[in-house]
């Protein structure tokens, strides 16, 4: 009995690990796979290019992504294709990351929010324009008209390091 007591006398003296979530919140750790959003180049057009390898590498079949034909007068991503329709169904989706790893333009991306509620299931697929992030300073919003023949190539070329 008094093992016990001594014990419980112990613990009142520590710091509780509880956290006031609202207005404290609790740091995630590096790896942590969280709400998803679709990036942006920095002239402003998306990443996303419609080829929906995200939608097939998804194990619980939480994406779907309808693609659409670029014009040079609606230019919404560099390729010659985007995703006219995006919507990810939170309620399936398990957050392995699958998606971020078979994009082959990074597009899209889990970030570190895992403050995701919603109040009925309507609310719970996420659709384009929810998950777009804003148009980087500097960008304009898509779509833009560009002249013809400035976008062949659905992925920028890369630079090469040792230059």
């Amino acid at each position: 009995m008094l093992k016990g007591l001594l014990e419980t006398l112990r613990s009142m003296t520590e710091k509780p690990v509880t956290i006031q979530y609202p207005e404290v919140k609790r740091p995630v750790r590096a790896r942590f796979r969280g709400r998803h959003i679709l990036r942006r180049y920095e002239n402003g057009l998306e990443r996303c290019i419609g080829c929906a390898l995200c939608a097939a590498a998804c194990p619980s079949d939480a994406i779907f992504v309808e693609a659409a034909e670029n014009t040079d007068d609606e230019r919404y991503s560099p390729g010659e294709r985007y995703a006219r329709v995006y919507e990810i169904n939170m309620l399936r989706c398990i957050f392995c990351g699958f998606c971020e790893d078979a994009c082959p333009t990074e597009a899209i991306v889990l970030t570190d929010n895992y403050e995701l509620t919603f109040t009925d299931r309507h609310h719970s697929i996420y659709t384009k324009e929810m998950l777009l992030e804003p148009v980087p300073e500097g960008g304009k919003p898509t779509p833009q008209k560009v002249e013809p023949g400035v976008y062949t190539r659905a992925i920028p070329i890369m630079q090469d390091p040792t230059d």
